[in-house]
């Protein structure tokens, strides 16, 4: 069939004045904002999610390419058509389907412009927090291709973070649900593992996000620096007193002139390094922040402090860091924009390099950088863009900045995503075992390779598809067996596998009769720990309460918490067992950012890298928070710090009734800032609490951040004329929710999960009897002890919800089949064909 009949097929089921192939029209869709280049040979406008299906069913049967293209702000080609096919264009599908106000979410298509979406929950008092600096035209569907993140990640996170499910068509034209409105399905994390993937595994149609109550008050500061390094020490040292500002950016003396020339913004631009810093929370928190931190900048060699006292200074500060852009291109007529990713601590030293490199190629750059979290951006010039030699030396100068950034423990792209333009580095970031794993995932979810080809993956992918094999098996060790490492696990793994042996993972390397056990009670102890960079990395056998013990020392801390006092970090990960205060810190999945992880055929592969911001191949690390050890062996984990609370304070108020119980708290959790646990509880040990409800409320953070929480707290229970409330320092709603979890019992202790809006009427709506509970208000999670799990699960799943057991003696704990599931087990069958590892531990 030619090309022209393939067109004339799909106009039979798309309108056809939705279908772009002149060449003139499709000249527009060539680019995006990149230096790559290719033709389409068609554009279609699709308006609903089913006329999607319709092109990919199309697409599939006729072997054509698919490209999902939202606003074409993205700088590394991935909306390029690189082998020609069609463009599958989302500017149509814009519309925000719900925002839940009261449960902080919104579910929205991918054409919504990022600006439009953060403006209209902001006008509720809510906020979306990635913001790109192409937001005011980037969509969201280009945010989850790329994993968008923006100068406020350092604090806030990236798009993943915010993501809770994705209605995705697949390769095959298959529609399904990935997550949901809900957190932690019982399912692999592919939410996780499409977010970021550049449109190579499906096609994403709709968002499910979660959202924040929206800061009070912000106070902005520029401070003037000798050099990057003095300025780089300044920042470390605010981070080390426990602050969390809400963004920290930097410019190097040359971009300074160069946007000065520009825009006069009145930057400093004698100094060697300016530093924008901007701390947020309540009005009564901000100025002290504001303060202590320009007393420790000035303690480090700052100078010129300038701190905004009105919106217009605030405004007129940012000025000068927005103008970048525009002023490089007054300069020239192009320029190659990178985005390495360091560790924060190697920031002077890679820019120093980064300086090197050009001079040593003739080539002027200069930098905007966002401090906190280590993303670098070389501006490079380039005056001639149809100068081959030039442009050659140009591209070889980006790929030797591509491994320097990797020499320094980073990554080749911190949020500009790989594409077209990066494709060729990623060897110099990943080992063939791990590429390969990457490459399983695409097999799997795209056999045809239609979906965005061309990205991602080097050219020469023959490593990948004709891998030559594992080392022989060595002599099969005794079980238990506890390695000390991943090469002693994989070793053994892969003996086992050669005998046909069934694997178990168990952390204290208890016998089993019908296979072998790998215990993890040998990998212990902290391996790096990085407070500048606000990680550590730690053996997966380690438990919780040891790590955290080690870490107050330098009065930091993971924010996790687990009920049982022997939990390891690996067993944590593996069951993703999150804690309320998941509200303020993020889930399990938001904390990790690497893993050293043992496949089940014995392959070793480091997932992610020690850095807050790596879009660099697929999000791996994702998909072994929840697996249950399915897919294999974590060794060991990199984790963020987060510092230690400086304040933490709780309000106990008693209810006598269940349906006002659950009412206060909604309104409640529209109050919720600083908040790390909401809960009502049944059946709870909570000092001064007599009746047969109690609502706790934990904030923490600032000392001025949690008083001013408390107040509004008090005065929206005051209001409804609840009294008799207890301030407490102890326990916190995390400490309650442990006790309750901890408690022994024969009785059924289940877990349900629903939309956070639905948690009233779903706990309201159930025969509990007199079961105890806890409902965690702002996670939409119930845990309870003795409740018919025949009458509390089909509830959930009618709300599009979950239950599972946790404990006690059932024929089903999960009772949940993912929409995914056919996709679970292929990629289990990939990587454990024999269906060896850790089998019967999850719904695959």
């Amino acid at each position: 069939m030619t090309a022209s009949e393939k067109i004339a097929a799909l106009a039979k089921i798309i309108p056809p004045a939705q279908i772009l192939t002149d060449p003139i029209e499709l000249a527009t869709y060539e680019k995006d904002a990149s230096l790559d280049q290719g033709t389409p040979d068609a554009l279609v406008f699709v308006h609903t999610a089913e006329e999607v299906a319709r092109v990919v069913a199309w697409a599939n049967a006729h072997a054509v390419p698919l490209i999902a293209r939202g606003a074409g702000t993205g700088l590394s080609g991935g909306a390029v058509a690189a082998r020609g096919g069609v463009i599958i264009e989302f500017a149509r599908m814009n519309r925000i389907l719900e925002l839940d106000a009261a449960g902080r979410s919104v579910v929205v298509q991918p054409g919504v412009v990022n600006l439009v979406l953060d403006e209209f929950v902001k006008a509720k008092g809510l906020y979306f927090p990635p913001d790109p600096a192409s937001g005011r035209a980037a969509t969201i569907g280009g945010n989850i291709a790329e994993n968008a993140g923006g100068p406020h990640c350092f604090k806030y996170g990236v798009t993943t973070n915010y993501l809770t499910g994705l209605t995705v068509v697949l390769a095959n034209s298959r529609m399904i649900r990935l997550g949901g409105r809900a957190l932690d399905y019982p399912e692999y994390d592919f939410v996780g593992l499409v977010t970021g993937s550049e449109g190579t595994l499906g096609i994403v149609t709709q968002a499910s996000a979660r959202l924040l109550r929206n800061t009070l008050a912000i106070k902005t500061m520029m401070a003037s620096f000798d050099s990057v390094e003095q300025a780089g020490k300044a920042v470390s040292a605010v981070i080390a007193r426990g602050l969390v500002p809400a963004t920290m950016e930097m410019m190097d003396q040359k971009m300074m002139q160069i946007i000065e020339d520009f825009a006069h913004a009145g930057l400093p631009i004698h100094a060697g390094a300016a530093l924008i810093i901007e701390a947020d929370g309540y009005p009564e928190s901000v100025t002290p922040q504001i303060e202590e931190i320009a007393a420790i900048l000035r303690s480090h060699a700052a100078r010129d402090l300038r701190i905004a006292q009105t919106a217009e200074e605030r405004d007129l500060i940012w000025y000068g860091r927005k103008s970048a852009a525009g002023a490089m291109a007054r300069l020239s007529p192009a320029y190659y924009l990178l985005d390495g990713t360091v560790p924060r601590s190697k920031l002077a030293a890679t820019l120093a390099g980064v300086n090197k490199l050009c001079d040593d190629a003739g080539l002027r750059v200069g930098y905007v950088f966002h401090a906190g979290d280590g993303n670098l951006h070389p501006f490079i010039l380039i005056p001639n863009p149809d100068d081959p030699a030039l442009m050659r030396r140009v591209l070889d100068t980006g790929e030797k900045i591509m491994r320097l950034c990797v020499r320094m423990g980073g990554s080749i792209t911190g949020e500009h995503g790989v594409g077209i333009e990066k494709r060729e580095f990623m060897p110099l970031m990943y080992t063939p075992d791990e590429l390969a794993a990457m490459w399983d995932i695409k097999e799997i979810f795209d056999p045809q390779k239609i979906l965005n080809p061309g990205k991602i993956f080097p050219k020469d992918l023959t490593g990948l598809r004709n891998r030559s094999g594992l080392p022989a098996p060595t002599a099969a060790p005794d079980s238990p067996f506890a390695p000390q490492n991943a090469d002693e696990a994989a070793r053994a793994i892969r003996a086992w596998n050669a005998q046909g042996k069934k694997i178990f993972i168990a952390s204290n390397g208890a016998t089993r009769h019908d296979g072998a056990t790998l215990s993890t009670k040998n990998l212990r102890g902290i391996t790096t720990r990085s407070i500048d960079d606000l990680f550590v990395t730690v053996k997966a056998g380690t438990p919780l309460a040891d790590l955290q013990t080690e870490l107050a020392r330098d009065r930091m801390w993971v924010p996790l918490v687990s009920p049982f006092k022997e939990a390891t970090i690996g067993g944590i990960l593996a069951t993703n067992f999150n804690a309320p205060l998941r509200m303020k810190y993020g889930g399990i999945r938001d904390l990790l950012l690497a893993a050293r992880v043992v496949l089940p055929d014995g392959r070793v592969i480091w997932a992610g890298r020690p850095v807050v911001k790596n879009v660099a191949g697929y999000d791996l690390p994702k998909l072994f928070v929840g697996s249950y050890g399915t897919l294999g062996l974590i060794a060991d984990a990199t984790l963020k710090l987060a510092p230690l609370a400086r304040a933490r304070a709780s309000i106990i108020a008693p209810v006598d009734d269940l349906k006002r119980g659950m009412a206060l708290g909604s309104k409640l959790l529209r109050v919720c800032l600083v908040a790390s646990g909401l809960l009502l509880c049944r059946g709870c040990e909570i000092p001064g609490s007599s009746t047969s409800y109690a609502l706790i409320y934990t904030a923490e953070g600032m000392p001025e951040d949690v008083n001013a929480e408390l107040a509004q707290v008090r005065a929206v229970l005051r209001d409804e004329n609840i009294g008799n409330l207890a301030q407490l320092d102890a326990p916190s709603a995390n400490d309650v929710w442990a006790d309750f979890l901890r408690t022994e019992s024969n009785a059924l202790t289940l877990r349900a999960g629903v939309a956070p809006k639905d948690l009233p009427a779903f706990v309201g709506g159930l025969a509990l009897g007199d079961a105890p509970f806890i409902a965690d208000i702002a996670n939409g999670m119930l845990y309870t002890r003795g409740a018919p799990v025949e009458i509390l699960r089909p509830a959930a799943l009618k709300l599009g919800g979950y239950a599972i057991v946790l404990s006690g003696q059932t024929n089903d704990h999960w009772g949940y089949q993912p929409e995914g599931l056919e996709i679970m087990r292929a990629l289990k069958a990939r990587w454990d064909p024999c269906g060896f590892f850790n089998s019967g531990a999850f719904v695959v």
